[in-house]
């Protein structure tokens, strides 16, 4: 009877690992495979898609109205990441006494070619509270930043970020003029896909899959949501602008970091 008890809880313990075993070996294979970053496929090099960033080095790449790149971008595991204003402050040497500590915001563009019809796609990834942008037309204003320069859609950490209180502020959106509808904007810690498609002056915002702004520039509908807007006197969005085409660039807000990868784009 003892030998019989033993023998039938040890073919008990023999089903409930191989059962365990089996429901890991099941995970494991449906689970789906994560896609290499910063690679095309067969298909994507058909269609005219070329990366603007490899993964290694930061060709084409330099900081707004200069000619090198900064060091408060840098790649990490194939990445492209803006540092945190934190890591900033950890670099520089303190103040003098009396005198206030001054940490840069460098933004960066593709110097490498401006663009005028395109389809841009690039994956974000925002710290904590984080706030940044994707620009394009941009034509650089000698001694200011890309903000100045270009058109914007917003980056934003829409939970945790200071500026959250408005819809045309939040993640997707054309920034300060449109609000991008639906808002599916992931939050700070996973990544987003962006698509910025731009025909004739015709633009949409894909983001995660999902159309959420849509516009034609250079239209009397285009300058009346200007006139509405915080750019209303800016010399940027005066007509006849924004310009007919410029450079693609990323925006360093000095605050909680943002990261970058699969940044490809295609000329239509």
């Amino acid at each position: 009877m003892i030998i019989y008890s033993i023998l039938k809880k040890v073919l008990f313990m023999k089903k409930t690992v191989l059962f365990v075993l089996s429901c890991w070996l099941l995970c494991a294979c449906s689970a789906p495979n994560e896609a290499p970053i910063n690679q095309l496929t067969d298909q994507e090099k058909k269609d005219g898609w070329v990366l603007l960033f490899d993964g290694k080095s930061m060709d084409g790449w330099r900081a707004c109205n200069e000619t090198a790149m900064p060091d408060n971008w840098v790649i990490e595991d194939g990445v492209l990441r803006v540092i945190t204003n934190a890591e900033k402050k950890a670099k520089l040497p303190p103040p003098a006494e009396g005198e206030r500590l001054r940490i840069p915001a460098i933004d960066i563009l593709y110097g490498a070619k401006k663009f005028k019809n395109f389809e841009f796609s690039i994956d974000w990834n925002i710290g904590k509270g984080g706030n940044s942008g994707v620009f394009y037309s941009v034509v650089e204003v000698p001694g200011r930043p890309i903000y100045f320069a270009g058109v914007e859609v917003q980056i934003l950490d829409n939970w945790n970020a200071g500026d959250n209180k408005l819809t045309n502020h939040l993640a997707g959106s054309l920034y300060d003029i449109l609000p991008a509808l639906p808002q599916n904007a992931k939050p700070s810690g996973e990544w987003n896909t962006l698509v910025i498609r731009m025909k004739d002056g015709h633009v949409t915002h894909t983001q995660n899959g999902v159309k959420v702004c849509e516009y034609t520039v250079w239209t009397p509908e285009w300058y009346e949501l200007i006139s509405k807007s915080k750019f209303a006197t800016w010399e940027t969005f005066q007509e006849p602008n924004p310009a007919k085409e410029g450079y693609i660039g990323l925006q360093d807000h000095n605050d909680f970091g943002c990261s970058f990868r699969n940044i490809k784009i295609r000329e239509l």
